[in-house]
């Protein structure tokens, strides 16, 4: 598979390289009710700003339309508002960010295709020692996707499931992915992009597909 072809499959890794800031959330299309924001990239994002390439956004891919220097400009569709935590973000917000993986990418985290499954909601924030042990909770429809030791990905972030019930799920953030990653701001009533593991989602889909006996 060449570079170009795997840019158009836009894949992550689910380890955040910059956080980023929204610097203008404007109206895109007039009353068309979709956005185009505006982020300036921090330090550590490994990859030249181009048009046309794919970027994680607190989980979400993202197309730069337009850059300049440490910034770019991406659009927001309306289904992607209706599906994301995008929603709520204002000029000023920090935002993860993470270029998409290319064949030579070493995949530290677990395979993210950028694709929000649902919003969930911090519940709770507890100190753990030098980490941090937040719970979730996930949309229903999402929660046969959870399982303990399982991957899943917060705003973006490729993270391990510690404890499971039902809909809810804790995850034990280390110092280093606090400080890397957005985290740190996290407090209960949060809302958060989640993406389930690929591998359930195609799983499943297996399981239930029953061929056309025609």
């Amino acid at each position: 598979m060449s570079t170009e072809q795997w840019r158009a499959e836009a894949l992550f890794s689910g380890i955040i390289q910059s956080i980023g800031e929204i610097l203008a959330r404007d109206a895109a299309r007039g009353d068309a009710g979709d956005l185009s924001l505006v982020i300036r990239i921090g330090e550590g994002f490994d990859r030249p700003l181009e048009t046309g390439a794919s970027i994680s956004v607190n989980g979400v891919c993202l197309t730069v339309v337009e850059h300049h220097d440490d910034r770019f400009r991406a659009d927001v569709s309306r289904e992607t508002l209706a599906c994301s935590a995008l929603r709520n973000y204002a000029a000023g917000a920090r935002v993860n960010l993470e270029s998409a993986v290319t064949p030579e990418t070493a995949l530290g985290g677990h395979l993210v295709s950028g694709h929000v499954d649902g919003v969930g909601t911090v519940l709770s924030r507890e100190e753990d020692d030098r980490s941090v042990r937040f719970r979730i909770r996930a949309p229903e429809a999402l929660a046969r996707y959870l399982a303990p030791k399982g991957s899943i990905s917060v705003d973006g972030v490729s993270l391990t499931l510690n404890q499971v019930e039902n809909s809810e799920f804790e995850v034990n953030i280390v110092p280093h992915t606090l400080t890397a990653t957005i985290m740190s701001d996290y407090q209960p009533g949060r809302e958060v992009n989640l993406e389930v593991d690929v591998v359930a989602r195609y799983l499943e889909r297996l399981l239930q597909y029953r061929p056309d006996p025609r």
